[in-house]
């Protein structure tokens, strides 16, 4: 661990004393990629130095940080968030595409009146014109634009699919005997929540990696390969079935709701017409290449 920091510390050009006192804001940070963004940094630089912004700090105490109260839709309460803060890592809301732009942009806003020198942001792989996913990719390209021009020092993420959510899935899937999607034969380079936090955590403290879009993507792999790795893995004998776009979003909104019906649809054809098939700047990141989707499946299944 001492090595690691001190690597971390050479890379970044950052001192002991830039560290003892710099002060980084995660927002979202009970989510699950925001935990997971904490957890890495305070391995890095120590708890004392995290902020974690929440809607209701009383639900977040499990992270072991200074907890701030503020709201993506009320600018004033990032105002007060973000004093005293050097840097912040701004996770994309949840909300509707268009008010997520207005409410990334209250973030991006707070930490320019409050002298923030650096926001990192999380976004997302995908095209804005070929499926129903791209209103949502839209929305954070635009998000990516308003940091570029916010002046601040920044870095963007551009996270890949978590691959979590199957193996969450994991017992419906065998009630079912399949895993069913459209994404056909399509590639996509699942990533994890544990391997973007520590991606995060190297975008906002390291200082070669600012002014740049990174592709966080581990390697590329159809759901048959997936389907065969999480057989391996859990000694199940799950088959995968691709089923018409058409057909799939009707199942997830009929399941889900219209509006998570139809992005989880679009994230499937996503893969199904290639957009997820981009290279992946994880190693420029991290120094090392991303975890291969065997290791990660294996480490989920050690922790459950």
């Amino acid at each position: 661990m001492r090595n690691q920091k001190l690597r971390l510390l050479q890379d970044s050009h950052l001192n002991n004393h830039t560290i003892q006192t710099m002060k980084i804001a995660v927002t979202a940070a009970n989510g699950q990629l925001g935990t997971a963004i904490v957890k890495e940094l305070k391995k890095q630089v120590g708890d004392k130095n995290i902020i974690g912004i929440v809607r209701s700090p009383e639900r977040a105490g499990h992270l072991g940080v200074e907890l701030r109260q503020a709201d993506y839709s009320q600018r004033d309460t990032y105002d007060v968030a973000l004093k005293g803060v050097d840097r912040v890592v701004l996770i994309s809301g949840m909300d509707d595409p268009q008010k997520r732009i207005e409410q990334h942009r209250n973030v991006i806003q707070a930490a320019k009146h409050n002298g923030v020198e650096k926001i990192v942001y999380t976004s997302i792989i995908g095209n804005e014109n070929k499926t129903a996913f791209s209103a949502v990719v839209s929305s954070n390209r635009q998000t990516e634009e308003d940091v570029k021009n916010s002046g601040l020092n920044w870095a963007i993420g551009r996270n890949s699919i978590y691959i979590e959510p199957d193996l969450e899935y994991l017992a419906a899937y065998v009630e079912q005997g399949e895993i069913r999607n459209c994404a056909g034969n399509g590639k996509c380079g699942y990533t994890s929540r544990k391997e973007l936090g520590a991606a995060y955590a190297q975008l906002i403290l390291n200082e070669q990696l600012n002014q740049q879009t990174y592709n966080l993507v581990g390697e590329l792999i159809t759901q048959t390969q997936l389907t065969q790795l999480i057989n391996e893995e859990f000694n199940t004998r799950l088959i995968y079935k691709s089923v018409p776009p058409e057909e799939y979003e009707i199942e997830r909104k009929a399941e889900l709701g219209d509006f998570i019906g139809t992005v989880i649809a679009g994230i499937y054809n996503g893969i199904r017409v290639g957009v997820n098939e981009v290279p992946s700047d994880f190693e420029k990141v991290m120094g090392r290449p991303h975890k291969s989707a065997k290791e990660i499946i294996h480490a989920y299944k050690e922790m459950i």
